[in-house]
């Protein structure tokens, strides 16, 4: 158990290390993309209410994807509620929802959509 959550933090850290280091672009890359799916299936599986910027962000970016990446967004999005909606999980993916990764993505700031390209 303690070796899962030392992982998911590293993991955690390191696509938010990712976000940061691409920040030049004005477009999502596919790992940023499949990110915010997930943190939308989060919010829904959670109950967060505003996930405006976040909606839009992903119906935007998802225009412009491969049908496969389209796909697994969608897969993701499914994957986060599921998981929500388990108890044993709930903190740890409450966690994850307040973490610096979906904070950007639910806060609409200008430069989530060039958070990793």
């Amino acid at each position: 158990m303690k070796t899962a959550a030392i992982l998911l933090a590293t993991l955690s850290l390191g696509c938010a290390a990712a976000s940061a280091a691409a920040a030049a672009s004005e477009h999502l890359t596919d790992v940023a993309y499949l990110q915010a799916n997930r943190c939308r299936g989060l919010a829904a599986g959670l109950g967060v209410s505003d996930t405006g910027p976040l909606d839009s962000l992903i119906k935007t970016e998802g225009r412009s994807r491969l049908e496969m990446i389209y796909a697994r967004g969608q897969q993701e999005q499914e994957r986060g509620k599921r998981e929500a909606s388990n108890e044993d999980s709930r903190q740890r993916l409450t966690a994850e929802l307040n973490g610096p990764s979906c904070q950007a993505f639910l806060s609409g700031a200008k430069d989530v959509s060039a958070t990793a390209r």
